[in-house]
């Protein structure tokens, strides 16, 4: 499986961005995807997760009621809406797949099979 990110910019505190990610190379309906970010000198973290057949969200607290996950079968894609965004946020974002049995989310990174390149999200104060 492919994936690849997009979406990432240059915004202003209290802005929004829409981060997309495309899959391809594999059944998307096979798995859960994930969003993860890496501030500068920070440790890769989980942002937010949805289940195969999107029924299922949970988002970290640090951004719950500002970012929302979603996914579009049809176009294989999974999206990271992002609202209100404040400096903290600034990271490299990535996207990540992860082949599931059930209709479950993932919130640990290592159960992550496949990961996109990353996009750059830079917020100012």
């Amino acid at each position: 499986v492919q994936l690849q990110a997009s979406g990432g910019g240059v915004v202003q505190a209290g802005g929004s961005l829409r981060l997309s990610c495309a899959a391809s190379g594999g059944f998307f309906n096979n798995y859960g995807m994930g969003w993860f970010r890496q501030a500068p000198e920070k440790e890769r973290e989980f942002v937010c997760a949805i289940s195969r057949s999107g029924s299922y969200r949970y988002c970290t607290e640090f951004v719950t009621g500002r970012f929302t996950i979603s996914r579009d079968s049809a176009k294989n894609t999974v999206y990271l809406q992002m609202n209100s965004l404040k400096p903290e946020d600034t990271a490299v974002y990535y996207c990540a797949a992860a082949r599931t049995d059930g209709d479950a989310v993932r919130a640990r990174e290592g159960l992550y099979e496949y990961w996109g390149q990353g996009t750059l999200v830079t917020v100012s104060s």
